[in-house]
């Protein structure tokens, strides 16, 4: 069970300038496949900040980690997020923050589309790290038809339904230090 945050820290994360340390942070999204299973992945090729209560990130399309490698090069192509031409997705918004709660109103931009979405979320600390840097912990997802996006590959199931859910959930476990 966390504890409150207190409104100076509140108010530190929203003033203050924080980058996401990349080796403690991951941002990754999951998608039901065949009505019964999970397929998800993660991208290890990070970056985000927080500027004055403003959350900025990206995450290069090419560093996408998927258990089975071989279906890597068909997500990477045109049918998916067509990494050659729209190398990056990203995400602007502003954090909003009450108690332990977020919730990040903003833009993802995906294969050239812009849409509206909002992370929410927990965020945690601060707690000070064994160099004497302040950090805070920001855990937030989102969903997103992936169809908004131009992203339409499907498989059609015996039954006539699809095999890939069109709803995405997107997530972010960020471990942010003060700049």
């Amino acid at each position: 069970q966390h504890m409150s945050i207190t409104e100076a820290a509140v108010a530190s994360i929203s003033t203050g300038t924080y980058n996401a340390d990349p080796v403690h942070s991951s941002v990754g999204f999951d998608v039901h496949y065949m009505g019964i299973g999970l397929f998800s992945g993660s991208v290890a090729d990070i970056n985000a900040t927080i500027d004055s209560g403003e959350l900025s990130g990206s995450a290069r399309i090419a560093s996408i980690h998927v258990k089975d490698e071989n279906l890597k090069g068909h997500l990477l192509s045109p049918e998916f997020f067509d990494a050659e031409r729209y190398p990056e997705v990203t995400f602007s918004g502003t954090l909003n923050v009450t108690g332990t709660s977020v919730e990040v109103p903003g833009e993802i931009t995906l294969k050239g589309v812009t849409q509206p979405a909002t992370l929410r979320g927990t965020v945690t600390g601060p707690v000070t790290d064994p160099y004497g840097n302040a950090r805070y912990g920001l855990k937030v997802s989102t969903e997103i038809d992936r169809t908004a996006f131009g992203i339409t590959w499907n498989n059609d199931m015996p039954d006539g339904s699809k095999a890939l859910d069109n709803v995405v959930t997107l997530s972010a476990d960020l471990s942010l230090v003060k700049a």
